[in-house]
């Protein structure tokens, strides 16, 4: 009786369905890495529609423009951090991380040293603390046409005053000395939405809607 370990048509047989085993792993692996690099390509794709998105966004946005000046003036001086900081935080009325991003990118600087020295003056805001936050501009143009009443009128519906947050913590009120946006005096920016040529009711009536649908 013949030892199949040692025939040769065994052994043959066993041989090709070794390499028919070692070409379908070959397959399937080069198949999973092109899946991997359709993936990667895709989400790089995807990565860099968001961020054109978000720098037409930006190039669209008074207070970026009016920042940028700021740079400009400082030629992007990375001893300005605290001043570009202090003026942005007066256009946009806090520091998100987009702000930061930006400030951080514009100055060549770690953003994590920028975030550093955001967090560690108290003079910087972050973050609104409310759900909701409204940003009144009292700029020069915006304080003329009438800023300083859309102000006072939102402190008395609130019950707060400027730089507070509603006791429900529903609604943060905060102000900016200049958006950049004279043009459309008098602004306010409504949970990040500049809304221009204002008025005390237009206003009211926009956080009355803000709270309702919270």
């Amino acid at each position: 009786m013949t030892n199949p370990t040692v025939d040769p048509a065994f052994r043959k047989q066993q041989a090709s369905q070794l390499q028919a085993r070692k070409y379908q792993t070959r397959k399937e692996r080069l198949l999973q890495t092109q899946e991997l690099i359709e993936k990667e390509a895709q989400e790089k794709k995807a990565k860099q529609l968001i961020e054109k998105q978000k720098q037409e966004s930006i190039a669209k946005d008074q207070r970026y423009r009016a920042l940028d000046n700021v740079l400009r003036k400082r030629n992007n001086s990375q001893d300005a951090l605290i001043e570009v900081l202090h003026h942005a935080q007066g256009s946009f009325g806090y520091l998100d991380d987009e702000v930061l991003e930006y400030v951080a990118h514009s100055l060549k600087l770690p953003l994590s040293q920028v975030y550093g020295v955001a967090t560690f003056y108290h003079l910087f805001s972050l973050k609104p603390q409310g759900k909701h936050n409204c940003v009144v501009c009292l700029g020069t143009a915006c304080y003329v046409k009438g800023g300083e009443k859309i102000l006072t009128e939102l402190e008395k519906f609130l019950g707060i005053k400027n730089g507070e947050t509603t006791p429900d913590g529903n609604v943060s009120l905060l102000t900016a000395r200049c958006m950049g946006a004279c043009g459309i005096a008098p602004a306010v920016i409504l949970d990040g939405e500049v809304a221009g040529k204002q008025n005390e009711d237009s206003v009211l009536t926009s956080v009355k809607e803000l709270i309702a649908n919270s």
